[in-house]
């Protein structure tokens, strides 16, 4: 039988990746190309759309090119990109503003704005907090740029402009896939719609916001030109595709409900995939996305610096990573009074900037593998943290086990340490790339190659078991405790619960 192929590309903050796959999930080539975020005046950070798209154009030529497959044996392809920006698209599905990131700041008076109006009904509609994100960023150009805005056909998200410019789309075709939709700000994520209330609240037209779309939905085929210059077939479908975590967590065979899911990545990111949608009042810091999979949703909260504060203790004592690891080990294993902060740019979930990095706790008789298990501990503390609260919103759910991805999972100590303090099997998934695999399967499924997105997920790998230790376990529950009774000494707002 003649082998078939799939093409999933990830375009991140700091570059676009791109892979071929067989249908099984076997890598037959990847390729990857660096872009640029642009600087400017009072947090003005941004990306132009023409240099993300030509990166688009560049790893999938690159793909094509290294791996010798014949363009007729691609089936189709999916992609994803990082979701918390936007830009806005003229009628012809060209770019009228740069992509405004994630990483932007000059929409911060209209968070405030849209927390006094709105604050918990945005919570309750679109399960996402309100932060740098679509709502208060649209707002922006309609308050900051007006003339602009009246220009602006519709408000799209990256991978949405990104597949539409390899289609050949409209901008009457615009769509937003529902895995982006917590961060709309004027979404009923539950019922998958606009919600009218909070668009009236905010004077914001549904004209200018694009349908909604189900990730794998056939969107469109590859143009004449768009097919000549990535060397594939003339017609070829793509797939509307998703956001950045959702296409990770697809990729990692987060399928079922019951699933706790570890990045451990420049990111710590954390979540616990469950059946029902119940945002977070109470604390402001769970993010209740939608996962690709319809019906499952995937709450999460994360820590914005975990892994660059592992990456900067490895370079302010000059060791690898492997001799800390050692290091660390070597140490007594009793768990002692030493705790080191790690929000170095301020604490994300919940949204407490106040709060800064440090240790706290220290004695003469601490070395240097201490103070490396209490980072490696902050982090797993913190995740404690989030899942308490996600037991609360959700007590009927049953934990099955940790599931982690990224290059911090090469780490036993790590992976035994998440194990002990949650109380759960940590499982070490292979997958190379989670969020190029979930794009592909998505391409895969528009295209009839899946009957379902679960139909994919026996190309999870089990690589490593750690089971917990419940003598360690009820000592880092008193720790947890304390770790949440620090965090508020320091200045924290008080929301989060031990």
């Amino acid at each position: 039988m003649e082998r078939r192929y799939l093409i999933g590309v990830d375009v991140g903050t700091q570059g676009t990746k791109a892979s071929l796959y067989t249908r099984q999930g076997e890598t037959v080539c990847q390729t990857f190309r660096e872009t640029a975020l642009h600087y400017g005046p009072a947090g003005e950070i941004t990306q132009d759309p023409e240099e993300l798209f030509g990166s688009v154009l560049a790893t999938v030529r690159e793909l094509t090119e290294c791996s010798g497959v014949e363009k007729g044996r691609v089936e189709a392809l999916g992609l994803d990109a990082q979701m918390a920006g936007i830009l806005g698209v003229d009628e012809t599905y060209r770019a009228v503003t740069p992509y405004d990131s994630w990483l932007d700041t000059r929409c911060e008076p209209y968070i405030a704005k849209m927390k006094e109006l709105a604050g918990d009904e945005i919570v309750r509609k679109t399960g996402g907090q309100v932060t740098y994100a679509h709502g208060p960023k649209i707002l922006w150009w309609k308050g900051e740029h007006p003339g602009l805005y009246q220009k602006i056909r519709k408000f799209v998200t990256l991978q949405s402009y990104l597949c539409a410019r390899l289609c050949g789309l409209k901008g009457e075709e615009a769509y937003v896939d529902y895995t982006h939709l917590h961060f709309t700000g004027f979404a009923d994520s539950a019922e998958r719609r606009w919600d009218p209330g909070l668009m009236s609240c905010f004077g914001v037209d549904e004209d200018k916001l694009p349908r909604i779309a189900a990730p794998w939905e056939r969107v469109g085929t590859l143009s004449r030109e768009t097919a000549g210059r990535l060397g594939l077939a003339e017609g070829m479908p793509v797939a509307a595709g998703c956001g950045d975590s959702a296409a990770s967590s697809l990729g990692a065979g987060i399928l079922e409900k019951g699933m706790v899911y570890d990045v451990a990545g420049t990111a710590s990111i954390f979540s616990l995939s469950t059946d029902r949608f119940v945002p977070d009042i109470p604390h402001r810091t769970i993010l209740t996305a939608r996962s690709a999979v319809d019906g499952l949703f995937i709450p999460l909260a994360y820590l914005g610096g975990g892994g660059l504060c592992i990456r900067w203790f490895k370079q302010l004592v000059g060791k690898s990573y492997e001799e800390l690891e050692h290091m660390a080990s070597g140490v007594a294993e009793e768990i002692n009074d030493l705790y080191f902060i790690p929000h170095f740019a301020g604490r994300t979930c919940p949204n407490e900037p106040g709060i800064r990095g440090g240790f706290h706790g220290l004695s003469w008789n601490h070395e240097a593998g201490h103070l490396y298990r209490s980072i490696l501990e902050s982090i797993v503390l913190e995740y404690n943290l989030f899942f308490k609260i996600l037991q609360e919103l959700d007590p009927g759910i049953r934990p099955t086990g940790i599931y982690g991805v990224g290059g911090g999972t090469r780490c036993r100590l790590f992976n035994q340490l998440k194990a002990d303090v949650l109380g759960l099997a940590y499982h070490r998934i292979q997958v190379e790339e989670a969020a190029t695999w979930g794009s592909a399967v998505l391409a895969g499924r528009a295209v009839g190659m899946f009957d379902s997105l679960e139909a994919a997920g026996g190309s999870r790998k089990i690589v490593e078991t750690y089971l917990p230790c419940e003598e360690r376990h009820a000592a880092y529950t008193v720790k947890t405790k304390r770790y949440g009774e620090l965090l508020r000494s320091l200045g924290g707002e008080g929301r989060q619960r031990a």
